[in-house]
């Protein structure tokens, strides 16, 4: 079982994490959000996550609550990650640096999960090496495109699709802060999307999904992790192409097992399976657990 963290995002930092928040840093600025994995004490005392943070979520209920500024910033503001490509050496390929734009929501998130960074490296990487001239990728649950973005910076056609259409804007705004163009946007329930594809006798060289622990479609369809995983698993293994594929499946839930990832997987994957989990390091403290992860390419 591999353990992965980023290793090269400096617009983002995790300073310290305990007592079930989280101290980050976004770029220059600085939050205290909810953090329900994080069981153990932590190692700055509270004055000093208060002293050095801009502005601290306050839980009004287990989806929603509020932002208290402790000092002045924007509402909005722009990070950048430089994806550490294997190939960085090779002058035909450097690395290329994406861009999200970022926003105080009123259920904690500000736009990103910093510790998909890991995964924007291998996305890119495997579509570099590629020997499909234009592979295509689909991005499922994709949110604001930091997946999107790294495949389509390697040189993609990509599928984003999500269920909500006020992030599917957010994603475009992304696409065009990163100076890329030419993403295809679709608001659809992915299980749907998935079936529709099927159907269609579609394939992709490249499928990304980090679905939700709960989630509802645009027409109020249901999503729940452990009812529909199988399902919606069965339906997006037969949409990769035979020839050259790769795929990502994360899951952030508590309780959700690699081996869970790897039983879904294994069947398609074969020998070139890798489980996970994904972490983030405290720079004054321990590592935080962000879920499960199973990745494998055939090329």
């Amino acid at each position: 079982m591999q353990l992965l963290s980023p290793q090269n995002f400096k617009d983002y930092e995790l300073i310290d994490v305990g007592g079930f928040e989280k101290l980050e840093r976004f770029g220059q600025y600085i939050t205290i959000r909810p953090e329900p994995q994080a069981v153990w004490d932590k190692t700055l005392p509270n004055a000093e996550w208060e002293k050095r943070a801009h502005i601290k979520f306050i839980s009004k209920s287990s989806s929603s609550g509020e932002w208290k500024k402790l000092k002045a910033m924007p509402d909005r503001w722009n990070v950048n990650y430089q994806i550490a490509s294997a190939q960085a050496d090779k002058s035909q390929t450097p690395n290329s640096t994406i861009s999200f734009r970022l926003a105080l929501t009123s259920f904690k998130h500000v736009g990103i999960f910093p510790e998909q960074a890991s995964n924007w490296d291998y996305i890119f990487d495997s579509v570099k090496e590629m020997k499909t001239p234009v592979p295509r990728v689909l991005n499922l649950f994709a949110y604001t495109g930091g997946a999107s973005l790294a495949a389509k910076a390697a040189g993609a056609d990509v599928t984003h699709v999500d269920s909500i259409k006020q992030v599917v804007s957010w994603s475009k705004e992304n696409m065009e802060l990163s100076k890329l163009e030419n993403i295809r946007w679709v608001v659809e329930d992915a299980l749907k999307f998935v079936k529709r594809e099927e159907k269609r006798g579609n394939k992709y060289n490249g499928i990304i999904l980090d679905p939700p622990a709960f989630g509802h479609g645009p027409n109020g369809e249901k999503w729940k992790l452990e009812d529909n995983i199988n399902e919606m698993m069965k339906g997006v293994l037969n949409l990769l192409d035979e020839n050259e594929h790769f795929l990502i499946l994360n899951a952030y839930s508590l309780g959700f097992s690699s081996l869970i990832i790897e039983n879904l997987l294994k069947k398609k994957a074969k020998e070139n399976l890798n489980v996970g989990e994904l972490f983030l390091q405290a720079t004054e403290g321990p590592k935080l657990p962000l879920g499960v992860f199973g990745r494998f390419r055939n090329y």
